[in-house]
Order: structure tokens, then sequence, then C-alpha cells
């Protein structure tokens, strides 16, 4: 029963002492005592208690601009936001900041803090990559005004492991359209793939996918289109055998080279299929129209 009490008396004590905070905090935002405004907003921003930091800092940018240096504050404002994980304001301030103070010594980690922004906003590769390419253009600025940094082996990381991310959003679209049947969409997708990411490690396996792919199109299309569609197999196949001549594909795709070759042999001998052409029905000069 005592433990009971003393627990009640613990609670009621820190309900009073929350609620002291609260007024004494309350208090602080409706002083016109700057100086002690700036002295807690650095001692909340200290101990990470960002929520009550973040106001007093948006004032006192409003009240100190144009009579002292507020560097400081628009520096240090922004990594409020990313204190919280709010990193599309925090580098929104972060540009805010270099737009100020494009020549600080602080610059070089704003840039590369405005970016580093954007990559923890780049969201998992299934979704949409509008934040992963905004990170890589960032990095990239960064690389191009501060090639000596010495962060740059940490960007270059960073910009091969997005990158990596749009790799594989590309090579799941392109197995999508394949998976669907979709046989000329995921040529193009594959093929696409390859131009925008030349040193991928799934070379073999694209390649062979769109020799695949190929195949099953000229497979499936109508008769009257399938001897090109064919050849495009075969050329496709001998791309692939220059390439990859050891490939582990190498019977699969022999296989589609062979049975391309014997389609086309085939097409080849039969009798060309005529259309035959429905004549149109005469109007003589004395029917009558209704």
């Amino acid at each position: 029963m005592k433990i009971r009490e003393l627990y009640k008396y613990l609670l009621v004590f820190l309900v009073i002492g929350l609620c002291s905070c609260q007024n004494s905090y309350q208090k602080l935002l409706k002083s016109s005592d700057y100086e002690l405004k700036l002295e807690k907003a650095k001692h909340y921003y200290n101990r990470g208690d960002y929520v009550k930091a973040i106001p007093l800092f948006e004032e006192l940018i409003g009240i100190f601009k144009g009579t002292r240096d507020v560097e400081d504050l628009y520096y240090f404002y922004p990594y409020c936001y990313f204190g919280q994980g709010d990193y599309q304001f925090s580098a929104y301030y972060f540009k805010n900041f270099l737009d100020y103070y494009p020549k600080s010594s602080r610059a070089e980690t704003a840039r590369f803090m405005s970016a580093y922004c954007y990559y923890k906003l780049s969201p998992d590769d299934d979704l949409a990559q509008d934040n992963t390419l905004t990170a890589i253009e960032a990095f990239q600025l960064f690389a191009n005004n501060y090639p000596k940094s010495d962060r740059i082996g940490e960007v270059n990381g960073l910009i091969d492991e997005l990158r990596k991310k749009l790799e594989t959003k590309a090579l799941n679209a392109a197995e999508l359209y394949y998976n669907m049947r979709e046989y000329r969409a995921a040529v193009k997708a594959y093929t696409n793939l390859l131009y925008d990411f030349p040193e991928t490690s799934e070379q073999e396996k694209v390649n062979f996918m769109i020799l695949k792919s190929y195949y099953l199109f000229a497979e499936n299309s109508v008769y009257e289109k399938q001897e090109e569609r064919y050849n495009q197999v075969l050329e496709s196949y001998l791309s692939f055998i220059n390439t990859f001549p050891e490939s582990k594909y190498l019977r699969e795709a022999e296989s589609f080279y062979n049975e391309s070759n014997s389609a086309i042999e085939k097409i080849k001998k039969e009798p060309k299929k005529k259309q035959k052409f429905i004549g149109l029905p005469t109007l003589k000069q004395d029917d009558s129209v209704n």
C-alpha cells in the first residue's frame, strides 16, 4: 500500500513539474527578452528538444535579421528539422542557408546536408523515385563544386547506392512486362536498362531476357509479322553469343536460334497467304435510296 501511495505522489510531482515547464516555456515565447530566447534556443537545440527550439529560431531570425549576423541561426535551424526527421523542410532550409551565405565556410556542409536530406527521402525501389533522382543530382552538384572535399568518397558511395535502387526498379519493371506477356514492352524496358545502367552486374541476364522476349514476341505474333520478328531473334542471338560466349544461358539461347531458323525456313516454303478482296456492291442509277 505504501508503495502505491509513493507512486501516486511521484506521479503528482511529475505532472506538476511538466505543467510548470510548459508554463515556463509559454512565458518564454511571449517574452521580449530576445537574448534569453537565443540562449534557450541553443539550450533546447543542444539537448535535442527541437519542437521547442524551432519556434524560437523562427522568431529570432526575423527579429535579428538586418540588425546582426544571423548566420548561426540560419545554419542550425535546418538541423532542427533534420533532427525531427522532417527531411523535406530540412533540405529546403539548408538551400536557404546557401542562398544567403554562398561563401560561408559552412556552405560545403550545408550543400552536402541538402543532398543528404533527399537521400533520406529516397523511398523503397518499388515506389516513385523522384527524390532519388533529386538526391543523385544534388550529390553530383556537390562533387562538381567541391571535387577535393573529404566527403567525395562518401558522396560517390551514396550515388552508387541510389543508382542501384533505380536499376532495381527498372529491372523489376522489365520483369513485370515479361510476366504480363507484354514482350515488345519487355524488350524495350530491358534495352533501356542497359542504356541507363551500362555497368550493371546483371548484363548477362538482361541481354538473355532481351533475346528470350524477342523469341516469345515472334512466336506469339500474327503470321504476316513472324518472319521479320524471328529475324530479330537471330540478330539478338548473334549479339548475345559474341558478348557472352560461355554464358550459362547458352543452351537455351541456341534453342531460340534454332527454332527461329526452322520457323523462317517453314514460312519461306509455304505459299504466301493472299487476302481475298470482297467486292463492294454496285449502286445502280435507278436504285432508290430511302
